[in-house]
């Protein structure tokens, strides 16, 4: 038989995420009765983490920096005052500046952050600050 090291990765597992903090602010954000319209999700060494949650849409797009990549899910209301409903989005922001490597690595963690964000109506993949207005997001 082949002698195997367990030492020896050739190929690593997807990034490992905080699942617990990012499922709870997850949950926040869907909930009707809670002022949270969104999260954000940022690398932390070798750890996919809940960064940040708030209100203010201004707020969540400052999280977007050109060295970053981050993932995002965001409440948007639709709708009048008769017929207000929410729609979700996941936004997936590469900074330019991020290395080539790193962004490959992308669609691999996203699908680990999918295994938590699983209802949503909308998906983005941005890295221009244009493609998360609030507008284009509420198409």
């Amino acid at each position: 038989p082949i002698a195997t090291n367990p030492d020896l990765n050739f190929f690593p597992a997807t990034m490992p995420v905080d699942k617990e903090p990012m499922y709870d602010a997850y949950a926040e954000v869907r909930d009707d009765a809670n002022s949270t319209n969104w999260a954000v999700f940022k690398y932390d060494d070798k750890l996919i983490v809940l960064a940040d949650k708030g209100e203010d849409y201004d707020a969540f797009l400052a999280h977007m920096a050109e060295d970053e990549r981050v993932y995002g899910f965001v409440r948007i209301e639709t709708g009048d005052e008769l017929s207000k409903r929410a729609k979700f989005a996941l936004t997936t922001w590469v900074g330019q500046s991020v290395s080539p490597l790193k962004k490959a690595k992308v669609s691999t963690d996203k699908a680990e952050v999918k295994q938590i964000i699983q209802s949503y109506a909308k998906e983005i993949l941005a890295d221009d600050l244009s493609e998360l207005d609030y507008s284009v997001v509420k198409e």
